[in-house]
């Protein structure tokens, strides 16, 4: 079969199995086997598929049609202009996280500074602002080893040297010996964990294969943002900032939580689809 031929089939079964792109879905999914750009499906589209592509098109298709996540399936997704690669393991990052990087970007006014992106995942959030920053020390820390491990390799790939990677609990491993100061930062940035054990959206598109843990909060999604809110003052440099990701729905609550908290200048960002998304606070110190 053609390749054009072969990608309208595709898309048609994409389609039905409910992809909300199922072009862009097969398209993506037959450029990974041919290790091709788009643009040169386009071109070639009359060329033939051989069969050994086509069966292993074929059974990605398939694997695509049970709902799995093109990006676990190609094992990278895009982001900021950075391909990263993806795991089950790890969130697949996604658009609206690009609020956070700009809000971050926004508020590093100066040369140089620290960054700490807590449950890094891939490491996208630390590699895109540490790539727009290199003046910036940049640290991604997570709960995983595997993520921390995916994290470092996204950055050796990259050839991102101002952004390293350590294990951590939250803050747990920065939490300061007796008698020293704790590591202290400009910019504290987060994408927690922020759905309810109930939101239907974990029933729904690639959210079904993402690992729950790096999904799913409790006291209704806001356990961890709350926990971040308390527990960031005590590594923010005076006038540093916090940044946190939160559902459509969590702005004002995440507000209310940062003014109790004693942060200054409150605010939240929209992302492209309007959508309340990113709430920061600056920490004015004690």
């Amino acid at each position: 079969m053609r390749l054009d031929a072969l990608l309208v089939a595709s898309a048609a079964r994409l389609a039905a199995a409910g992809s909300p792109t199922p072009r862009l879905d097969a398209e993506v999914l037959l450029c990974h086997l041919l290790e091709v750009d788009r643009t040169w499906l386009y071109t070639w589209g009359d060329r033939e598929a051989d069969p050994a592509t086509a069966e292993r098109f074929a059974a990605l298709l398939a694997r695509r049609e049970a709902g799995e996540p093109v990006a676990y399936l190609t094992g990278e997704r895009e982001f900021w202009g950075l391909r990263l690669a993806t795991e089950p393991s790890t969130l697949i990052p996604r658009p609206d996280t690009e609020t956070l990087v700009e809000a971050a970007l926004e508020k590093a006014g100066a040369a140089g500074g620290r960054l700490l992106d807590l449950g890094t995942g891939t490491g996208a959030i630390a590699l895109a602002f540490a790539s727009e920053r290199p003046g910036w020390r940049v640290l991604g820390v997570d709960l995983r080893p595997e993520a921390v491990a995916l994290a470092r390799r996204n950055a050796e790939r990259l050839a991102i040297a101002n952004a390293v990677f350590r294990q951590s609990d939250w803050f747990s491993a920065l939490e300061a010996a007796e008698g020293e100061a704790a590591e202290r930062f400009e910019l504290i940035v987060s994408n927690p964990p922020y759905l309810a054990d109930d939101d239907p959206h974990l029933a729904r598109g690639d959210v079904r294969f993402e690992p729950a843990s790096a999904l799913v909060a409790g006291d209704g999604g806001l356990a961890d943002l709350h926990h971040l809110v308390r527990t960031a003052r005590e590594h923010l440099a005076v006038a540093g900032w916090l940044m946190l990701e939160h559902g459509a729905e969590q702005g004002g609550a995440v507000r209310q939580a940062l003014i109790s908290a004693g942060y200054a200048e409150v605010a939240t960002r929209c992302d492209l689809a309007g959508l309340e998304r990113v709430s920061l606070g600056r920490w004015p110190g004690r």
